[in-house]
């Protein structure tokens, strides 16, 4: 029997030392590293420098990232510190946050060479991409994930070689010429049935010479696919082959980038995500995924919310004109740093994929918040409910709720901007979406929807879904916002007048407290949660809901 039992142990041990490289922790959260790696990135992201002779720093900046994505595949080991003018710039405090906070002790890697010279060995090589062809730097961060290797172009060859790494893959010259679509088929031929069906990257955003890869230390970790495919129908073979690469996904699969500015428009591709069921997690800016969800809360804390009544709660709606004002587009790149915070009730659309992607950031924003600040969400990624396929639709709701007690959230933030040939703005909800989300969250307080300003309304059970009455553009004069929000209130006689603000994430809290000084009518200003139990109480509003003509037409239907 002792015999047996060593001879288990050593198969067991062999059998690990063949396995593959561990893949897919990150998104697992665990205890903080008591040290770490700090890696600074340069504010250049330029794939061929416009003047002659400048540093390539994107090349730099790319080999830095995936060195990230090998040496945080098991474990939260580097921490790229971004420039500030990143686009998730409320981000920037977090490094420091792990320091005094969760006692991580890091160490300045302030060149390339130093950086290699550390982590090296958690890679097996290098993958060179073409500085002449954008695509393949795509294909290159495919082909890393899966080889394992760092990526750089030609002139950091010499560097990769001086710290042991061997070629790979050479992607110079062989996509010259070539389409997109060309390539892409290329890497998916080669490379596809070794790479991830749990997460695919998309590299999008900011196009022609320049490109963004936050998102690739995670592309590297998972090994998944990177592309940038147009979901735009003019592109038909593009479109085909988006769809083809999609609907080999798992159905819990992650989207996780962005698309691409210069081939379609967001509206395009998450209604083509979402009627795959699935869900996108932007930005392809998105920096440290790799280190910041692999570190969970630190030891005893509990995430609370600052919640002002609960789903059975009893509040009476009096004869007043109510605002509520929502910022949008998570709490990396919104105003949350700035000084006027906590001046007003203030509602911060946060989602409930914090506590998977970034547990530590949602920490600091709690410790940091005021009496005033309140976090709300709700759905798991980023989809379109009504493009969503009925049968995906109750697992995503079971998502949601079982990750919103861990964000202490209780009210849903809703929005639809299917693609249908519908005119830009809008982004009302038909009836059975609207019957799917009382019927999958029966216990949150209640629901908002839209973006720009929407027209679906409804209450049952004493919980109301209600939508924006307005969208503050960042580029609106104030005295036109001013002028535009005293209409409203004229034209919305009856009181109580419930008011929901869309606040576009790039305003300022100063210019939005102006707003709310300049009005005619002073407003109460209420929290999300409150404002949603005072609708409930007292509906002045049409129970109404966006449907659907046969030909395709939207049209409101409506009830009283």
């Amino acid at each position: 029997m002792k015999n047996t039992f060593k001879l288990l142990a050593l198969f067991t041990l062999a059998a690990a030392m063949l396995a593959p490289a561990l893949r897919a922790v990150p998104g697992v959260s665990g205890p903080a590293p008591k040290t770490a790696f700090l890696i600074p990135v340069k504010d250049n992201w330029e794939i061929n420098p416009a003047k002659p002779g400048a540093p390539a720093a994107l090349a730099e900046n790319l080999l830095l990232i995936a060195l990230q994505g090998l040496a945080n595949t098991d474990a939260p080991r580097v921490y790229i510190e971004y420039p500030e003018t990143w686009h998730f710039h409320d981000f920037n405090p977090l490094k420091d946050f792990y320091a005094t906070k969760y006692g991580v002790k890091f160490t300045r890697l302030d060149t390339v060479d130093a950086a290699l010279k550390e982590l090296a060995p958690f890679a097996k090589g290098y993958v060179v991409w073409d500085k002449h062809v954008r695509a393949s730097i795509n294909v290159a961060l495919t082909a890393a994930g899966v080889l394992r290797a760092v990526v750089v172009n030609e002139d950091l060859i010499p560097l990769a070689e001086k710290h042991g790494l061997k070629p790979l893959a050479d992607f110079r010259g062989q996509f010259t010429g070539q389409t997109d679509l060309q390539i892409y088929r290329w890497a998916y031929d080669k490379y596809w049935k070794d790479c991830s069906r749990d997460y695919i990257i998309w590299m999008g955003g900011v196009a022609g010479n320049s490109m963004e890869p936050g998102v690739a230390d995670l592309a590297i970790a998972f090994g998944a696919f990177v592309t940038d495919l147009s979901a735009n129908p003019k592109d038909k073979e593009e479109l085909a082959f988006h769809k083809e690469l999609l609907a080999q996904l798992k159905p819990t699969a992650w989207i996780m980038g962005w698309h691409s500015y210069a081939k379609d428009t967001e509206g395009q591709w998450i209604t083509l995500t979402s009627g795959f069921g699935l869900k996108a997690i932007g930005l392809n800016t998105f920096p440290n995924g790799t280190f910041m969800s692999q570190i969970g809360f630190s030891p005893g804390f509990k995430l609370t919310n600052n919640n002002h009544v609960t789903r059975d709660s009893v509040v009476t709606a009096e004869k007043k004109f109510y605002v509520c004002l929502v910022q949008s587009d998570s709490m990396g790149i919104g105003a949350w740093t700035e000084p006027e915070r906590g001046s007003i009730p203030y509602n911060w659309e946060v989602g409930v994929d914090g506590a998977k992607w970034y547990p530590a950031a949602m920490e600091m924003f709690t410790k940091d918040k005021t009496p005033n600040d309140y976090f709300i969400g709700g759905q798991s990624g980023y989809m379109y409910p009504a493009a969503v396929p009925a049968d995906r639709f109750p697992g995503l709701m079971q998502e949601m709720n079982a990750l919103m007690p861990l964000m202490d959230q209780h009210t849903v933030g809703i929005m639809d901007h299917t693609d249908r040939g519908i005119p830009i703005g809008y982004f009302d909800l038909p009836k059975h979406v609207v019957d799917e989300y009382y019927a999958g969250a029966p216990g949150v307080i209640g629901f908002i929807n839209g973006y720009a300003a929407a027209h679906t309304f409804d209450v049952r059970n004493g919980q109301a879904m209600m939508s924006y009455d307005y969208y503050l553009d960042e580029h609106r004069p104030v005295a036109s916002a001013i002028a535009d929000l005293d209409e409203l209130a004229r034209l919305n006689p009856v009181r109580p007048y419930y008011m929901l603000i869309h606040v576009r994430e790039s305003n300022s809290l100063k210019r939005v407290i102006s707003i709310m000084n300049g009005l005619e009518e002073k407003p109460e200003i209420v929290p999300l949660d409150t404002f949603l139990k005072l609708a409930a109480s007292n509906p002045t509003f049409k129970v109404r809901y966006k449907d659907v003509k046969p030909a395709g037409k939207a049209w409101d239907s409506q009830t009283q």
